[in-house]
């Protein structure tokens, strides 16, 4: 598998990932908790490296393989994992606030972030089922440790339990349909399958089980309707630090693992997963914005949120071609960025004993704290797509693409849910603007987490007035 040392080259980046986690899961054992910020430290500082190692050789337009075609290094993948280490070094700027008051500032916490962030990047440059698997049960694994990480907290348990039974099972219906294609085609390699099944002769019947098999997993890593019934009780019952992850980095590996699996290896059968994928993109719109107007919860509403955001990321997918992959890749990271934003002003408005959880919560926000309004307001304003916001550019991106691709009934269901779904975030808005304060304590938010939210929103704003690079970027990863 591997002839010379250069063979390890386009796998650095996780090597030095996989150095720096046992570096700090050793030092967690010796720094004491007043010391506990070196940890913090150490696991930005190894996002930093990690990008800068992935940038060293970073080019869109080649492609490396590594451990037999095991591993796979393209614009693709370097793209996705690049979003994925800005994504998480913002999580922890925010979640070390969140952690501390909380009372939960272990180095557990960064250990398994980054554990499941070794997971994402192996999940998004695999080459064969069988790296793609491991990938994606790393990140799993370490999800629902961190989901349980208060253990004191009877919901944050209970969320954990949810999430770990329903991921088996996810887990095995995907291996099982892993298994089925192995034997269809007599290989794990995704180059190869995609050959095998360009060739016609495997059976039509078996093929079908095999791909809704593949879906199906697929769809539960995504939290896509109707196998969300994890998304809202994790979202809700986690730590925020821990939702504020979830909600984020992983849909980029989600959306990494849905373009290997299905863009390479199913290539050739992109009718029958496409159909699939429209059923499922027409479910979670529906499901995700009708269940979101019930919800007074703000991280439940955001969970249900999630489910109608993936909706539009499968609308792209299910395109089939290289325009819609491209658009589901700049959905699913602009996406990251509003998530992050939006459980980040969460944390900022939450202190001990108070967890801003509740729609109530926000109410004459403007009047307390008008930056912090303003923030909120982009960030809603952006995941409700209203224009000129970048989330109206990216929906816009994604629906002309499954247009081009024939499914112009889809994508005008889209935009009707996607109307209704501006309701429950004008509901925030308005509470903030056009309610009295209920409560007129001081909002004391830490410098760094202060910054952080201002780049993080201000980049949205940003990306709304220069969207081109961002979406030439995807472009070239697939063209």
């Amino acid at each position: 598998m591997i002839e010379t040392w250069s063979d390890l080259i386009p796998l650095l980046p996780e090597l030095f990932l996989l150095g720096m986690i046992n570096i700090i899961l050793i030092a967690g054992l010796f720094i004491d908790e007043k010391r506990r910020g070196i940890v913090h430290f150490l696991a930005i500082l190894t996002l930093v490296f990690t990008a800068i190692i992935t940038m060293r050789d970073f080019n869109v337009l080649q492609r490396y393989t590594a451990l037999g075609g095991m591993f796979v290094r393209d614009g693709v993948s370097d793209v996705l994992k690049l979003f994925i280490y800005l994504t998480t070094a913002v999580v922890f700027v925010y979640a070390k606030h969140s952690l501390r008051v909380s009372k939960l500032f272990v180095a557990e916490y960064y250990t398994l972030v980054l554990f499941a962030v070794l997971g994402m990047c192996i999940l998004v440059s695999g080459g064969n089922l069988l790296t793609i698997y491991l990938g994606l049960e790393l990140l799993a694994l370490s999800s629902y440790a961190l989901v349980a990480l208060d253990r004191d907290s009877p919901s944050a348990s209970e969320s954990a339990m949810k999430y770990f039974v329903l991921g088996a099972l996810a887990s095995g219906l995907l291996l099982y349909g892993m298994s089925m294609l192995y034997g269809l085609t007599g290989s794990l390699e995704l180059a190869v399958i995609a050959k095998k099944l360009a060739s016609g002769d495997l059976p039509p019947i078996l093929m079908a089980f095999t791909i809704t098999f593949i879906v199906v997993g697929i769809a539960f890593k995504f939290g896509a309707a109707p196998f969300h019934m994890w998304v809202p009780d994790v979202y809700h019952g986690a730590p925020t630090a821990v939702t504020l992850f979830i909600s984020s980095a992983p849909k980029l590996a989600a959306a990494g693992m849905a373009f290997r699996v299905l863009a390479e290896g199913l290539e050739p059968r992109v009718q029958d997963w496409a159909q699939m994928l429209g059923f499922l993109a027409l479910l979670s719109l529906v499901i995700g914005n009708l269940a979101a107007i019930a919800q007074t919860n703000l991280k439940r509403m955001l969970a249900y949120s999630t489910i109608s955001h993936v909706g539009f990321i499968l609308l792209g997918i299910l395109a089939g071609d290289e325009a819609g992959m491209a658009a589901a890749m700049f959905y699913v990271i602009v996406y990251a960025l509003m998530s992050t934003a939006a459980f980040g002003l969460i944390i900022a408005l939450s202190r001990a004993g108070f967890d801003a959880e509740r729609i109530e919560d926000f109410k004459g926000l403007n009047q307390r704290h008008p930056w912090f309004a303003f923030l909120m307001l982009v960030t809603m304003a952006s995941m409700a797509g209203f224009p000129p916001t970048i989330g109206f550019f990216a929906k816009l991106y994604v629906l002309q693409a499954a247009v081009d691709a024939g499914w112009l009934w889809l994508a005008i269901t889209s935009v009707v849910f996607a109307v209704i779904g501006a309701y429950y975030y004008l509901r925030v808005i308005k509470v903030m603007y056009f309610d009295e304060p209920e409560v007129d304590h001081k909002i004391s938010v830490p410098g760094d987490v202060r910054s952080v939210l201002a780049v993080n929103v201000v980049m949205l704003l940003v990306l709304t007035i220069m969207a081109g690079p961002l979406t030439r970027l995807c472009e070239q990863a697939w063209y």
